[in-house]
């Protein structure tokens, strides 16, 4: 125990200052440790919503059996996989996320950079990012990792750009306060399907998103409109069997 709390505290500052050459708010102490009581307190209801639009999703690719999740956290969503039928595998670049997630879930889980993920080709059915993918220096390097590790498609939860929270993020930053957004790319269903299209060049594939994360007034909480804090999106290989 003490040799791996020495290694945890020695990657922490490596991290800090070569990964993307940046500090992220998920190598702070402070954050990461109420990560979790975030999920349980306001964030409730969106978290509801967000696992409804992503198991109808990912649940219309009846190929997917196993998923590794990168930008685990905690494992808030990676526990709820086997909820839908699926087994999942954590896997996340921050060692304090992850030393919390040995607590919480009973799969395996792996410290490692999305951008060079450490399996080999088709290991998994599918790779998931749920609210993960908005803080990757360079998103089609990750794509393509995911779509050699995952065989059958790509889930992806995300914070979307055409919400006015986005707006209020900025002013709170601007404020000194709401850190976990400041290196976040927020992207739109439209802006990150571009970014899939450079990607997977020369692959055969459809793409399915819908957004939720709309007001508690609203009508509807879930619908085919660009519109919403959150959107769900699944890309489905259809050119393996």
């Amino acid at each position: 125990m003490m040799e791996q709390e020495k290694t945890t505290l020695e990657l922490i500052p490596r991290q800090q200052q070569n990964w993307q050459g940046r500090p992220e708010w998920f190598f702070n102490r402070e954050h990461t440790d109420t990560y979790e009581q975030w999920y349980e307190g306001r964030y409730k209801r969106a978290e509801i919503w967000q696992k409804k639009v992503m198991e109808q999703l990912v649940s219309k690719d009846s190929r997917v059996k196993t998923l590794l999740e990168f930008g685990c956290g905690t494992t808030r969503f990676t526990r709820w996989w086997k909820e839908i039928g699926i087994e999942a595998t954590g896997g996340d670049i921050s060692p304090l996320m992850l030393s919390q997630a040995m607590h919480l879930f009973e799969g395996d889980l792996v410290m490692a950079d999305s951008h060079h993920m450490p399996f080999k080709d088709h290991t998994f059915d599918s790779l998931a990012f749920i609210t993960t993918f908005e803080y990757y220096h360079d998103p089609v390097r990750v794509i393509r990792e995911a779509a050699r590790v995952g065989r059958y498609g790509i889930a992806m939860g995300m914070m979307n750009r055409n919400s006015p929270k986005v707006l209020r993020r900025r002013v709170q930053e601007l404020f000194g306060k709401n850190p976990f957004y400041l290196t976040a790319t927020f992207y739109t269903p439209q802006r990150l399907s571009a970014i899939i299209h450079k990607a997977l060049q020369g692959r055969e594939y459809t793409i399915e998103w819908t957004c939720t994360g709309l007001p508690r007034w609203f009508p509807v909480q879930q619908w085919g409109l660009p519109y919403g804090d959150f959107f769900g999106l699944y890309v489905r290989f259809n050119d393996v069997d």
